[in-house]
């Protein structure tokens, strides 16, 4: 018996270091790991269904290969995938390679398979500097509320509900057997700004507190004394994973996030993070400013 062609079959690397996937890349394997797992389908059931060989098919759900195209249509057509979603699909396949991302989101619902929550999901580590809010993965459900209102004042009820359900469920990276390690660095603007009510700010207060003394949670507050620093122009959050690297950088804003991704972003913004982390308070003197903050809400 012939064995069956290999639909997907990727051509040889040279002999030289495999370049890191792209974002573009990560989130096309992601998405399509998931759309298998969601038509309840092995890996070995897809590879019967489409002649797609399994080591490629591993390949190409782990980001270490760029599917073909008649490959990307086999999968999808084996999960019913049509319309737009195929459409954006099709095109990641196509941009696969390029690095550097900038991606709008809808203003009504951040989609939980976005690419950002996709690869907070994956990362081992996440570096966040924030220099006004609480970090999402550290806030309160009632501090959420209150910033996620603040920010958008003109969104509806369901939107604030589906953007605050978001942020709440990306905190389970936190928990488990090998949960995420977030070392999260803040201006002191951000205790000082009262979001919602007194009574909300001493909650947060006490729950960042608390967090910062888990072992894989590290918090660090750049006192006012420190004066201007490079994290002043803006938030941004450093994802880093394992054997796949390399790290990537997010910035957010009201519109649009952006993905970094070129060595020479990754040099800057990892040079910031050393000179934002040596300007900052240790550890316990953190937490002691996190407490006397507490005391007077």
């Amino acid at each position: 018996m012939q064995d069956k062609p290999d639909l997907g079959t990727v051509a040889p690397l040279p002999r030289t270091r495999r370049q890191p996937p792209t974002v573009r890349l990560r989130r096309l394997a992601a998405e399509l790991r998931r759309l298998r797992e969601e038509a309840g389908l092995s890996q070995t059931e897809v590879t019967e269904k489409t002649d797609v060989n399994l080591a490629t098919l591993h390949r190409i759900e782990t980001a270490k290969a760029k599917p073909q195209l008649r490959t990307l249509n086999a999968l999808l057509d084996t999960y019913g995938v049509t319309g737009d979603r195929r459409a954006d699909l099709v095109a990641l396949q196509k941009e696969a390679k390029q690095r550097g991302w900038l991606h709008g989101f809808e203003v009504d619902l951040p989609d939980p398979y976005s690419a950002y929550i996709g690869l907070e999901a994956e990362a081992r580590e996440a570096i966040n500097y924030e220099s006004l809010f609480i970090p999402g993965l550290l806030q309160t459900e009632d501090y959420a509320r209150a910033v996620i209102r603040g920010v958008l004042p003109a969104a509806t009820d369901e939107e604030v509900a589906n953007r605050f359900t978001a942020r709440m469920q990306r905190q389970a990276l936190l928990e488990g057997d090998s949960p995420l390690r977030l070392w999260a660095i803040l201006d002191q603007a951000a205790l000082c700004r009262t979001v919602g009510s007194n009574a909300i700010m001493h909650e947060q207060f006490t729950h960042l507190a608390q967090q910062a003394k888990r072992p894989h949670i590290t918090v660090q507050v750049i006192p006012f004394s420190a004066g201007a620093h490079p994290g002043m122009p803006g938030s941004f959050i450093m994802l880093k994973f394992d054997a796949d690297g390399p790290d990537v950088i997010h910035i957010d804003s009201m519109a649009r996030g952006l993905f970094l991704e070129k060595e020479a972003d990754l040099r800057r913004y990892n040079g910031i993070c050393e000179h934002l982390r040596a300007i900052a308070l240790s550890p316990a003197e953190t937490i002691t400013l996190i407490t006397s903050h507490s005391e007077v809400h």
